[in-house]
Formats: C-alpha cells, sequence, structure tokens
C-alpha cells in the first residue's frame, strides 16, 4: 500500500465515493467475459468465471446470443477478412513498428486510405488507431487552427465528438437541439457573419437509431458559410448502394465537406479514418496531434479491414439481409405487444426507463436465457431513457428472435414493465 493510501489521500475518498454512488444509481457497468465464435457468430462462448468487481460469477461454460454488437454484418468473422489479416501477419509482423512518421507508411494503409476516399467519393482519406480518435483529433485540430472558430454541434453528438470540440482552444462552441435545422438555422444566422463556422453532426445517432437530414443541414452550411463534419459511424457499409452510409443513399455526399467513419462497426475490423479534399487531410496528417503522436494501425488489421470495404463494396447481399432481418425482428416484437422504438434505421432500442431495472432486465436474459443484451445506461443516454439497444444482423435466426421475443415477454411482466397494447413507441 502506498503512502498516499496509508495517509487517506484525497482521491482514494473520492473514487470509493464514486463508485458507491453509481452503484447506488443501479449503472455500474461490468465487463461480460465473451469469446465470439467466427464459424457461428453471433454465437459466443461465455466461460466459467469466478465474481470480481468487474465480472459476474458465470457457474458453467456455456454458449449465449449476442444481440448488441456493432459488427452489424458479421465481417469481423467474415472468411476472407479472417485471411486478409492472417496473410499479413506472415507478411509484414504482428505491430506496425511505430507511428508512420517514424516506421514509415506500409502500402497498405495508403491502398485503405485510397479506398475510402473513393468510396466517398474524396479526394483524400487519413486513417486513425480509432473513430474515437478520428473525431476528437480531427475536430480538435480544425477548431484550434484559425481564431474565432465557431462550431455548431448537434445536442446528441458523441462523446468523441464533444472531446474534439472541447478540446479546441479559443473556439466557440454553439449546442443546437438535436436533428433542430430551424434551431440550427437561428443560430447560425445569430452568429457573426465572416466567423469561421463548422456544423459537425452525425448520420446515424446510434442510442435512438434516427436519422438527421444531411441534404437540409449542407443547405443551410452553404447559406451561412459553414464548412460541415459528418460522422457515419453508424451507417458506413449499411447504408448506400456501396455501403458509403446515409450521404450516398441520399446522394449527398459530394456536399459534405468532411465524412469520418470508423472500420470497427459496419466493416468489422477497427480503426478510424476521415475523406475530405486533399488539402485538408493532407494539413490534418501534418497537424493532428492524434495522427502524429500514435503509433499506426498494425498491417493486418488494415488488410483485414481492406478487404472488409470490398466485400461489402462490391456484394449488397449483407446489407440487405440485414435490414430483412431488422424488419422481421420488429415485426416478432409488434405481434407479441413488446414495447419498442421505431426508428428509420437498423436500430431497435426497448425503453426501459430506469437503470437498476434496465441492468437487472439485462442480467435476467442472460442468467436464465442465455441471451447478451447490453444495457444502456446514464452517461451514454440521459437518465429516465435508459434501454437495451437491440442490433439485429444478417446471422440472427428466426429461432433467435422467437428465443428472445419470449423471453422478453416473461421478463418484462416480471419486472411490472409488461408490453403495452401498442407495439411500436414513438
Amino acid at each position: 500500500m502506498s503512502s498516499n493510501q496509508v495517509d487517506g489521500h484525497p482521491f482514494f475518498r473520492f473514487c470509493r465515493t464514486a463508485l458507491e454512488n453509481i452503484r447506488a444509481q443501479g449503472r455500474y457497468r461490468q465487463f461480460t467475459p465473451l469469446a465470439r465464435q467466427a464459424e457461428r457468430y453471433p454465437l459466443y462462448d461465455q466461460p466459467e468465471t469466478q465474481a470480481t468487481p468487474s465480472t459476474p460469477a458465470c457457474p458453467q461454460d456455456r454458449e449465449v446470443v449476442v444481440w448488441s454488437s456493432n459488427d452489424y454484418l458479421g465481417m469481423g468473422v467474415d472468411p476472407v477478412v479472417v485471411e486478409a489479416a492472417i496473410q499479413a501477419i506472415h507478411e509484414h509482423g504482428a505491430g506496425a513498428g511505430g507511428t508512420r512518421n517514424i516506421a514509415g507508411t506500409s502500402p497498405v494503409h495508403t491502398a485503405l486510405e485510397a479506398e475510402m476516399a473513393d468510396l466517398h467519393g474524396k479526394e483524400a482519406g487519413l486513417l486513425f488507431v480509432s473513430g474515437y480518435v478520428s473525431n476528437q483529433a480531427t475536430l480538435q485540430t480544425i477548431l484550434s487552427s484559425m481564431p474565432g472558430w465557431i462550431c455548431f454541434s448537434d445536442r446528441l453528438n458523441h462523446a468523441s465528438m464533444i472531446a474534439g470540440i472541447k478540446g479546441a482552444r479559443g473556439s466557440t462552441t454553439v449546442i443546437y437541439e438535436h436533428n433542430d435545422l430551424a434551431d440550427l438555422e437561428a443560430k447560425l444566422a445569430a452568429a457573426p457573419r465572416d466567423a469561421p463556422k463548422l456544423i459537425a453532426f452525425e448520420s446515424v445517432y446510434s442510442m435512438d437509431g434516427d436519422i438527421s437530414d444531411i441534404a437540409g443541414t449542407c443547405a443551410l452550411a452553404r447559406k451561412y458559410g459553414a464548412i460541415t463534419y459528418l460522422d457515419e459511424v453508424h451507417a458506413v457499409g449499411l447504408y448506400g448502394d456501396q455501403g458509403g452510409g446515409v450521404s450516398e443513399r441520399d446522394g449527398v455526399a459530394d456536399q459534405v465537406d468532411i465524412i469520418e467513419g470508423t472500420l470497427a462497426k459496419g466493416f468489422g475490423v477497427h480503426g478510424g479514418y476521415i475523406t475530405a479534399t486533399s488539402d485538408i487531410v493532407e494539413y490534418l496528417r501534418l497537424a493532428a496531434s492524434g495522427f502524429i503522436f500514435t503509433t499506426a494501425l498494425p498491417p493486418a488489421v488494415v488488410a483485414a479491414a481492406l478487404a472488409s470495404v470490398r466485400l461489402v463494396r462490391k456484394d449488397g447481399w449483407r446489407r440487405e439481409r440485414m435490414f430483412e432481418r431488422v424488419n422481421t425482428f420488429r415485426e416478432k416484437l409488434r405481434k407479441a405487444g413488446i414495447p419498442f422504438t421505431m426508428t428509420p434505421s437498423h436500430i431497435v432500442p426497448i425503453p426501459v426507463g430506469d437503470a437498476q431495472r434496465c441492468r437487472e432486465l439485462s442480467d435476467r436474459l442472460l442468467n436464465d436465457y442465455g441471451i447478451y443484451a447490453t444495457p444502456i445506461n446514464y452517461p451514454t443516454v440521459p437518465r429516465g431513457t435508459e434501454r437495451l439497444r437491440l442490433t439485429p444482423g444478417p446471422f440472427h435466426t428466426d429461432e433467435m428472435m422467437d428465443d428472445m421475443v419470449t423471453a422478453l415477454s416473461r421478463l418484462l411482466r416480471i419486472n411490472d414493465l409488461a408490453p403495452q397494447p401498442v407495439a411500436a413507441m414513438a
């Protein structure tokens, strides 16, 4: 034990109190040990484990069906993608060896950046180690580049976007109401005309599953002299003829100045990226500390991502199958009278509205039925809007769906959250 612990340093007392409060609020998060089965996804192995502060006990090894993965298309277990990673390890080794400035740039990095730029119809692309870092580093770098920047940020933007915006010293942030173009225009109109402006927003908002009006936002940007920054993290791979996201689906990608995305969700691997004009990308390559001072993605990860993107662009059946599964699952929920939030996206939220009940519902699904569905609590969503966030994918079978519907029907009644007569909640 350190001397500070013996002396009762206030930070140790703070941690204990904070943890007690989190537990009392029913939002203490535990890791659930799960090992994905590559050949049987979305089936996972849950190993026998002893309880620890961060993990619950599991009395024996068992198989679990996962309903909350962000590998929406199952690309992370696709044999072609897996083989690309294996081959790259044999050719290039396990790691990148350093930053791209220090250790050199692998040809697979360059090829993937060109692929992402082509997917979004942009001049250039730049890889980051994660989608979080690509948002944080890009927004912070841009908004710190010139004096007087004003960033107009949707109220429900992701934490990584908020971190980048807050980290830009000297810039001003104006938050507009979620997906409210009238409020955005009023705030743009009230801003100094000559100030550099940026509008930061997402296409698919992952917790509520709603979709922004990209064309309308871009029209306001042109009217008031702003540039647009669009996070397509929960849309790339899933929307558009080639998986370019909602902006491709809506035919407006050319109107967006900067498109950011991830390789970890619809493409099933890892990493983040941005695409834009060559000048913007070059500036970020030379100025963004989140890129400059971070070891590059391992070549095996990049090669797997490149194989995944090329497959998803070429074969649309995965997207078609995913949306068929989503619609089938919603219909099963509706027939069973289970309340769910109807969204225009692939995300199916089950509203609960209480952190403790949400945690208990998730635990019972896992312990009693072998079904894993993550509870979504504060601070991910506002208090009082706790939910299960379900993501049906191409490989969820009708039998898996029926098992989930049966389990939810029973458990919602047990938790005094009886299914409502109207199945879909707007």
